[in-house]
């Protein structure tokens, strides 16, 4: 078994700043591609950014120069810096990794999500 466990989410100003980390644990050889994921409400889920294997990264137009993701291999986590948020940053936010497991297969999991909340 493969578990994501997202954490940092919580209620945030304007303007403010939130850390969120995605911590893979189980039967986990190395995390691939990873990427973060949000979900408002009554809107569908959308790529918030999304890192490879190696340093390459891509990130949603409204993340641009706000957000970062980022990885530690060491650690199995991947991290979403995310700077000067916006109320309209606010949702479920959810991690996705493609995982090499311990079996020798390359499987996608997901986490169960971590709330942001931003007030103006």
């Amino acid at each position: 078994q493969v578990q994501l466990v997202e954490s940092g989410g919580g209620l945030v100003q304007a303007g403010g700043s939130l850390r969120l980390s995605c911590a893979a644990s189980g039967s986990i050889v190395s995390i691939n591609s990873a990427g973060w994921y949000r979900q408002a409400p009554g809107k569908q889920r959308e790529l918030v950014a999304r890192i490879t294997s190696g340093v390459s990264t891509n990130y949603a137009d409204s993340a641009k120069g706000r957000f970062t993701i980022s990885r530690d291999n060491a650690k199995n986590t991947v991290y979403l810096q995310m700077n000067s948020l916006k109320p309209e940053d606010t949702a479920v936010y959810c991690c996705n990794a493609d995982v090499t497991t311990t079996w020798g297969l390359l499987r996608g999991y997901w986490g169960q999500g971590t709330q942001v909340t931003v007030s103006s």
